[in-house]
């Protein structure tokens, strides 16, 4: 299978090339899942807040995670953690929530990526529109002058994309936004853009999108994963 033949290559490199040992651990803990099912595999669904959605210019506010193991979510082990950022929040609180006075004891933006990847050493990244939050991680130690690196992580979004441009129909704007996503598995809609709840969103439609497609012990790692 190519894709598997290419994401072994580009994990290897990686493992070879990156200087920070949490995110060694992590590109290793990926490669000996890729050929396994995805009920064998720990997964970490993972939400970011931003100020905006540009990001060169704009700064994550907080992030939300919950782990997905043995198949099931794991609400105890849930962690939310807000950010430092520099400047304000401003109009962008309208969406997420977090005000400026939110802020005032917020961590560090390098001791969150440290404790996020951490998290993430032996598990793998979920998202919704994963792309955007990995942007923004990796951006984020560009800006810090950190040993540039890539991200892999499966996208609750591109699987629902995928799955409707199988169906003769033109997608219409917003049908692959997270709740809306979420109804087409009958799931409920929760209050969006906190990035906790969110992210428990993400992984429930995950859960709901693999039993759809076959089921979690049918679809491996490798048939999921994308890269940033």
């Amino acid at each position: 299978m190519f894709q598997q033949w290419w994401l072994k290559q580009q994990l290897k490199r990686l493992i070879k090339n990156t200087k920070l040992m949490a995110l060694q651990q992590h590109y290793q803990y990926l490669l000996t899942q890729l050929s396994l099912p995805i009920s064998k595999t720990n997964l970490l669904a993972l939400d970011i807040e931003m100020t905006g959605l540009n990001p060169k210019k704009d700064q994550m506010v907080s992030i939300g995670i919950i782990p997905i193991i043995d198949a099931k979510i794991q609400p105890e082990f849930a962690q939310y953690k807000l950010i430092k950022i520099q400047g304000s929040v401003g109009q962008s609180a309208v969406i997420h929530g977090v005000l400026d006075k939110d802020l005032t004891n917020a961590l560090p933006l390098q001791d969150v990526l440290a404790w996020l990847f951490e998290q993430c050493k032996d598990k793998v990244l979920v998202a919704h529109h994963a792309r955007l939050d990995l942007e923004f991680i990796q951006q984020s130690l560009l800006n810090s002058k950190s040993h540039p690196f890539s991200l892999l992580a499966i996208d609750t979004l591109i699987i629902d994309k995928q799955r409707q441009l199988r169906k003769p129909q033109f997608l219409k704007t917003g049908t692959l936004r997270l709740n809306a996503c979420r109804e087409r598995y009958n799931l409920p809609v929760y209050n969006a853009h906190n990035a906790l709840t969110d992210a428990l969103a993400c992984a429930e439609l995950l859960l709901a999108q693999l039993n759809k497609m076959g089921g979690l012990d049918k679809i491996t790692l490798a048939q999921l994963l994308i890269k940033r």
